[in-house]
């Protein structure tokens, strides 16, 4: 491993005095704009943070853990879960004297990235929080390189030594096709979200093989979770010769959209078409009918992830954490197979 940068080596690529350096990174006055953007940019490069020790002789108690989200804003304002999830987390923090430095930063893992790394060479952060794991995800390297706390919202992945905080998404799949299967459809769709994220390529493969298990045949959609997509997905799915008779939503935004389109279309749900949504949010029970939706506890999922960052930050060695299994709430929108 690569010894760790330090201000003298930053000084002495610069050819500037320590002093400055140390200006620079701590955001004090005297020194001028332009050397403290050279410093902070070399300083991110170089990977440098300020050791522990030195935090002690500064007097600096910093107590905060960062969280980017690569999402586009639009759909972040709709998705219930990072809410419900954030709520979670401040609630470990708060608890605990600890506070939460959050950018929302639309869909650019790079910048993400980016982040990371000038939150933790500025020396404004002490772990990070990492959601939305990704099929090639460039943060958790990146973390490990830099020597970054951090928990991953995701997993168990091979060779990586990030504390896991993981969902088992086959089992949830599990419960919605039985649910189905039980009510005597033979024929179901699954309108997932995009497949760079893990938890949607796990949710795929959990309803093929419940489906397979259980004799259903499965056509399989891949969205973005955003409206647009729910209604050409039902219009799509409504015009093959034997179409299904119960959809799968991502999202409760999705399943209210495509809940929507159906009754454009005349069909009557559930009667002819039943609806499942793979999250119960109150959006689910503002609608006719409700959605029959998968719940999961989304608060308690922040504070186990904020729980298991904080005993990492403290020098234990926490591994797996699994998530409690979630919940089928069965309500109006589904329905024996017509």
């Amino acid at each position: 491993m690569a010894a760790k940068a330090t201000m003298a080596d930053i000084a002495r690529q610069l050819g500037i005095s320590r002093a400055a350096v140390s200006y620079a990174l701590n955001g004090q006055p005297g020194v001028a704009a332009d050397t403290r953007e050279r410093v902070l940019k070399l300083a991110v490069d170089l990977g440098w943070h300020p050791s522990a020790s030195a935090r002690a002789l500064m007097g600096s108690d910093i107590k905060v853990i960062g969280l980017a989200l690569s999402r586009p804003t639009d759909a972040f304002a709709v998705d219930s879960f990072f809410f419900e999830f954030l709520a979670g987390v401040e609630s470990i923090l708060g608890e605990r004297g600890w506070s939460l430095l959050l950018r929302v930063i639309g869909d650019a893992p790079d910048i993400e990235v980016e982040t990371y790394q000038r939150w933790w060479g500025e020396g404004r952060i002490d772990g990070v929080i990492l959601v939305d794991e990704r099929h090639h995800d460039e943060r958790i390297a990146a973390v490990e390189r830099i020597g970054l706390p951090a928990v991953l919202c995701g997993g168990p992945r091979k060779g990586v030594t990030l504390p896991c905080v993981w969902t088992d998404q086959s089992g949830d799949a599990a419960l919605i096709v039985e649910h189905l299967a039980g009510l005597g459809h033979q024929r179901i769709a699954h309108i997932s979200g995009p497949r760079e994220f893990v938890h949607e390529r796990g949710r795929q493969r959990g309803v093929r093989t419940a489906a397979a298990r259980l004799g259903l045949a499965v056509t399989t959609i891949e969205g973005t979770y955003g409206a647009a997509d729910a209604r050409a997905a039902v219009d799509r799915l409504l015009a093959i010769p034997d179409p299904p008779t119960a959809l799968i939503f991502g999202n409760d935004h999705m399943s209210v959209a495509g809940l929507k389109r159906l009754h454009e279309l005349g069909k009557s749900v559930p009667e002819q078409v039943s609806v499942v949504s793979w999250d119960d949010s109150p959006l689910s029970r503002a609608v006719d009918p409700e959605l029959t939706a998968l719940f999961r506890d989304n608060q308690r999922y922040g504070r186990q992830a904020a729980e298991t960052l904080l005993a990492l930050i403290s020098g234990k060695q926490p591994n797996l954490v699994r998530v409690p299994r979630s919940v089928l709430r069965e309500r109006g929108s589904s329905g024996p197979a017509a």
